[in-house]
């Protein structure tokens, strides 16, 4: 695979040597407002390059489709070269997209928090962890297919940027393709079916134009044994142009979803239920499957934009946002009884010490499906025979009540969101060198997170305690309460109990960008100032936390700045050598300054922005045959924070594990390269070669969940040259497509991923895991090494047919039938592990790193997506 990827290098290096054409390059022609023609003639007619687009689309939500015209690949002696255009059609980060990420392949290792999002002008990212909700959009492909791409540190004209990619979604109905569309998809992913229509009106003579489009996504089981999806999508939209200069664009969008989810697995279970994708999340109810942990989401979007053009060369796009709504996540909650998880590591053949009850329990799990799953009907029978008596209900002395108190219930964790988006962004050219672009920007999210209870699975109610504070603290009856200001409470469906709290978030900033070019030469400077708060406030006051857990806390504030700027020299209108870098400085996320945000107000020790110095470099080639691009990347990221809570064997309680001094590197190089071999027949292949590790020593503050005490206030986490887990480092991918002129394709790509590995445990690589054993000893090794995964390989199958429906069979005029099939991992190959981490647990007695082993996810075997659409 490599030594075809270096070949197909070398032939980029001939074609550039031999490049002696210059092709003059026409004068750009800026559209007018409203986008083109209206009426009959700007009806789109499918290509089918827009077809092998469509198959991309459906089964990846996020993959460019932006092509290069003729017109951008060319230059003149008399003008200037004309420069790399961010938002074409890059051929490695079209496969990253669409052939690595069955690996969960990140670009250049980074965090998805790397990566920025816009739509009609207004950032998407959320601001408590900085992800991009792409959920909130699922279903809607059709009306999000304009895009304008910037990979990396250059430049754009809608924001200052991100380390890794930034795209901005032109969703405005005056931009939409002037259409209807109905269609349906098959698929043995998440789900099985989907429905889906789109219409728009293009705009008319009077400047109103308007979309409309929905789909339904269900299945009642998924890939993995337990799970479901049903989600619906809704789109509207509507432009009004005034005058020539003003358009106004009004959209309204959400997609409402439930799906029943997997949970990772050891395995010991995956090889008892000899399934990989064994999935300990659901069970039997009165016969029926259940899952546990279900998803829900419904936050409808709001976004009204203005762009006004003074001129042929300024324009100002203003934008306001509002979203708003619930995501949930439910589990089961237990007070008093045994655990209810069928993986629970007491209940698994490995913790039996004889090897004749070993194999008796393997045989009983194997023969009973209640052993293996959630046992619902168990859970019923124990919460029937539950009567108790509670005192003092609600602190009123002799208010006692006696019931069937649950056991076992399910609860929502609920995070009710409201954000509101405030952008504005300039852009003009000064003369025919320089072209300006400022942007002013506020955003404010504030987050309600709170517990709910769903089901009493039987019983008639559950009580608002903290039992593990009943157990630390027996003769201390405030301590057990997760809310003095309503002690004893109970709790009956709908009620909120446990924690209920909120974060605000609010964050300003402004930018600027200077983009000079010249014949030979291209370069840009930009900078943005930044200033981000955030702040707690409690709606419970904690039993064990009385004064520190109702209220506001302290607000924390900080100031960021980022700078960056590259160049690029244009050898003529088809090779081009770029260099660009950045430092810039980010507030940590609120998550990873709060200790125990649901409980307390109390933060890490050492709270400070994050610092990321980042350069890359590169070739590229756009001529009519071969398209590619080589580059290379170094990024440093210092002084980052993290904070994990889980049950910590050592203190029999709950730990919270405070991290900083979190430093990494990440370096590497890309290719990517697409070929027309001969007519018709285009050869695609792209490569990433990376290394990521982490290059400190962090230090942890350690804190129990039920105590203010700071148990150590300084613990060296030796992870020094550890490698950064869940994306592989290397991916490398070659295909062949087939396009026919009859209006078919057919394609086919082998991939192959390696330096795969597993998250680890911080709380293992400290003095405390391995004092006492030997310095070289196998037990010691256990412990510290970091598990390689094995490298894959896939094959990936996709093709197309457009069909132009004559009129004579009763169709409109230009009514299209397009058909899609898209297969992944052809070869069926069921052992690629996609991710997976260290169970944070760790015997501290005997250090045996075996009693709580790793957990695993596995990508799909083969799988499969096709759609049928009609367009008219």
């Amino acid at each position: 695979m490599r030594k075809i990827l270096f070949g197909l290098l070398s032939l980029c290096i001939v074609q550039y040597t031999t490049a002696q054409v210059i092709i003059k390059r026409p004068p750009p022609v800026k559209p007018p407002l409203n986008g083109g023609k209206t009426g009959k003639d700007s009806l789109v007619t499918p290509t089918l390059d827009s077809t092998v687009n469509d198959i991309k689309d459906n089964m990846m939500d996020n993959i460019p489709s932006i092509s290069l015209s003729d017109n951008d690949l060319a230059d003149a002696s008399t003008q200037n070269i004309s420069s790399v255009l961010t938002a074409g059609r890059d051929p490695f980060f079209s496969a990253a997209s669409f052939n690595f990420s069955p690996a969960r392949f990140r670009v250049r290792g980074y965090d998805n928090d790397l990566n920025i999002t816009y739509m009609n002008g207004i950032p998407m990212d959320n601001l408590d962890n900085g992800f991009t909700p792409f959920g909130l959009w699922g279903g809607l492909n059709d009306v999000m297919r304009n895009r304008d791409l910037t990979i990396g540190l250059k430049p754009s004209t809608f924001a200052f940027g991100d380390l890794g990619s930034s795209t901005s979604i032109d969703a405005r109905a005056s931009k939409e393709r002037k259409q209807t569309q109905l269609g349906y998809a098959f698929s043995n992913r998440n789900y099985d079916h989907r429905f889906s229509f789109y219409h728009g009106t293009g705009i008319s003579k009077k400047g109103w134009a308007f979309v409309v489009a929905g789909s339904f996504r269900g299945a009642d089981q998924g890939y993995a044994p337990g799970t479901y999806f049903n989600g619906y999508s809704y789109f509207f939209g509507v432009d009004k142009r005034i005058g020539q200069k003003m358009l106004l664009s009004l959209v309204a969008f959400g997609a409402p979803t439930e799906n029943g989810r997997q949970a990772p697995a050891v395995k010991e279970m995956q090889d008892l239920t000899n399934d990989k994708f064994y999935n300990p999340n659901w069970g039997f109810q009165h016969g029926k499957a259940r899952n546990a942990h279900v998803g829900k989401t419904n936050q409808p979007v709001i976004i009204l934009t203005q762009d006004y053009r003074f001129n042929n060369k300024t324009n100002l796009i203003t934008a306001v946002g509002l979203s708003f709504g619930d995501r949930s996540s439910s589990n089961l909650d237990w007070y008093n009884a045994a655990d209810p998880r069928p993986d629970y590591y007491r209940y698994l053949p490995s913790y039996q010490t004889d090897a004749i009850n070993r194999e008796a329990v393997t045989q009983a799990m194997k023969n009973d499906v209640n052993l293996r799953q959630l046992n619902w009907d168990r859970f019923f029978d124990v919460n029937r025979g539950s009567k108790e008596t509670v005192q003092n209900v609600n602190g009123i002395a002799g208010n006692n009540v006696t019931g069937l108190r649950s056991r076992y219930v399910v609860f929502d964790n609920v995070t009710n969101t409201t954000r509101i988006n405030f952008n504005s962004v300039f852009n003009t050219q000064i003369g025919s060198h320089i072209e300006l672009s400022a942007g002013l920007q506020y955003q404010s999210q504030m987050n309600n997170y709170y517990k709910k209870l769903t089901d009493l699975l039987g019983g008639q109610f559950f009580a608002d305690f903290n039992q593990f504070a009943e157990r630390d603290f027996p003769s201390n009856i405030n301590a057990v309460q997760n809310d003095l200001n309503k002690p004893n409470r109970l709790i009956r469906v709908g009620d909120t109990y446990g924690f209920n709290y909120n974060i605000t978030i609010n964050k300003a900033q402004t930018w600027t960008q200077a983009v000079f070019k010249y014949r030979k030469l291209d370069f840009f400077v930009a900078a943005e100032l930044s200033n981000t708060q955030f702040w707690r406030e409690g709606f419970m006051r904690n039993g064990l936390f009385p004064d520190n857990s109702f209220g506001k806390s302290t607000v924390y504030n900080f100031n960021n700045v980022a700078i960056k700027g590259g160049a690029t020299y244009k050898f003529n209108g088809r090779h081009y050598l770029y260099l660009n870098a950045a430092h810039l400085t980010r507030a940590p996320f609120f998550d990873n300054v709060f200790i125990s945000p649901r409980v307390r107000n109390d933060v890490q020790n050492k709270v400070t922005n994050e610092t990321i110095q980042s350069i890359e470099g590169g070739y590229i080639l756009n001529s009519p045959k071969i398209k590619g691009r080589m580059s290379g990347y170094f990024t440093r990221f210092k002084d980052q924070m993290n904070v994990i809570t889980f049950f910590n064997d050592q203190y029999n309680n709950f730990t919270n594990y405070a991290l900083n001094g979190i430093d990494k590197v990440h370096f590497g190089a890309e290719l990517g390269a697409e070929i027309k071999l001969i007519r018709n027949v285009t050869v695609n292949a792209a490569a990433a070669i990376g290394r990521y590790y982490y290059n400190s020593r962090q230090t942890a503050m350690v804190t129990n969940n039920n105590s203010t005490e700071v148990i150590v206030p300084q613990e060296t986490v030796y992870v020094e040259n550890y490698r950064v887990g869940s994306t592989p480092q290397e991916a490398y991918t070659l295909g062949v497509q087939y396009r026919s002129p009859k209006f078919w394709f057919v394609g086919i790509n082998a991939n192959y991923f390696d330096q795969m590995w597993l998250e680890f445990n911080p709380v293992r690589r400290t003095q405390l895991a391995v004092d006492g054993l030997p310095k070289d000893g196998t037990q010691r090794n256990e412990i510290l090494a970091q598990e390689r995964l094995a490298g894959q390989a896939t094959v990936d199958f996709f093709g197309g047919y457009s069909y132009k429906i004559p009129k004579s069979w009763g169709f409109k005029k230009n009514t299209f039938f397009v058909i899609n099939v898209g297969i992944s991992n052809l070869l069926n190959n069921k052992n690629i592990v996609t991710g997976g981490f260290e169970q944070l647990r760790f015997d501290f007695d005997l250090k045996n790193a075996n009693k709580f082993p790793p957990k695993y996810f596995y990508s799909f075997g083969l799988n499969y997506f096709a759609s049928a659409t009609i367009r008219f």
